[in-house]
């Protein structure tokens, strides 16, 4: 599989953790999803190829599905070929990174991120297990690692561009964009996590949390970026799920896990990943986008 650590495109205006955003012009961008993986903040020296090639096909198709509770930034696949094609004389990886690519619509970016969580893992039961609640919300059941919540739970978070985003209380973020529109990316965040989870269940898989990103096109709320990939949610085995035990998964959790036993203390440089766990992590996305797409390995 070939590698896309960074886009040759020209103009160039943002490189994120993952995705490089160039302007085509008109308020519309050409966003590639490079191959670069990153944990804890922090952009691993080693790529995971045809990653990016995933996470745009994942994105496109629940963009699509969920375009009937709110609207997205995606344009067509139409649109998106006939801006390549005005790069094809100058650009020698363009067949590569078409494959990585969206075209979208420019969008004015709320910089909160909206976290919503099914099951209780991750930076969530590390703060339970201290505190006996979740990043500000009070848990009045006893849970065990995995447990489901009685209901999803919103637990936003700052959007740096450099170093850890932090947890941020529904009140702060209340302080920071406003009690109406917090009010309305709560509901927005919860009503897609619901849909995509009752989705997911159907291809045997968990989402037991994601991440997602809001902006305003025209004034209108849409949702932006990245949706449901393995690189923005927890996706956990069906087959193999109980609560207490570390349940196989589709994501990234097997990078992190890695990490963590190689005593990386989180603050970069992060080590370089061995050929196995390269290998290992390709396979757990690809599993993750056949299923949740029923398609066979292309």
């Amino acid at each position: 599989m070939s590698v896309i650590e960074k886009s040759t495109l020209p103009n160039l205006i943002y490189r994120g953790k993952i995705r490089d955003t160039h302007d085509v012009g008109n308020d519309v961008l050409l966003m590639v999803a490079t191959d670069r993986i990153s944990a804890y903040d922090v952009v691993l020296p080693t790529a995971i190829p045809g990653k990016g090639a995933i996470l745009s096909k994942l994105s496109e198709f629940w963009f699509k599905k969920t375009e009937h509770i709110i609207p997205n930034h995606l344009l067509s696949a139409d649109a998106l070929s006939k801006t390549l094609d005005t790069f094809r004389n100058e650009v020698a990886d363009l067949g590569e990174i078409a494959k990585r690519a969206m075209l979208v619509k420019k969008a004015e970016r709320i910089d909160v991120e909206c976290i919503v969580r099914g099951y209780i893992t991750g930076g969530a039961w590390s703060d339970y297990s201290k505190t006996g609640t979740v990043f500000g919300s009070e848990i009045k059941e006893k849970l065990v690692k995995g447990d489901k919540f009685p209901q999803p739970i919103f637990t936003p978070t700052t959007k740096e561009e450099e170093g850890h985003d932090e947890s941020i209380t529904i009140d702060q973020m209340k302080n920071m964009i406003g009690e109406d529109l917090t009010n309305r990316l709560q509901e927005v965040s919860l009503k897609m996590y619901n849909f995509a989870h009752d989705f997911a269940l159907s291809k045997g898989i968990i989402i037991a949390d994601t991440k997602l990103e809001f902006g305003f096109i025209n004034g209108e709320l849409s949702i932006i970026d990245e949706l449901l990939t393995p690189d923005s949610s927890r996706f956990w085995d069906l087959a193999e799920y109980a609560p207490g035990i570390d349940v196989p998964n589709f994501d990234k959790q097997f990078v992190r896990d890695w990490l963590d036993n190689e005593g990386w203390d989180h603050s970069p440089p992060a080590p370089a990943l061995p050929e196995e766990v390269v290998n290992s992590t390709v396979k757990k996305y690809k599993e993750a986008q056949e299923k949740l797409m029923d398609i066979s390995d292309e």
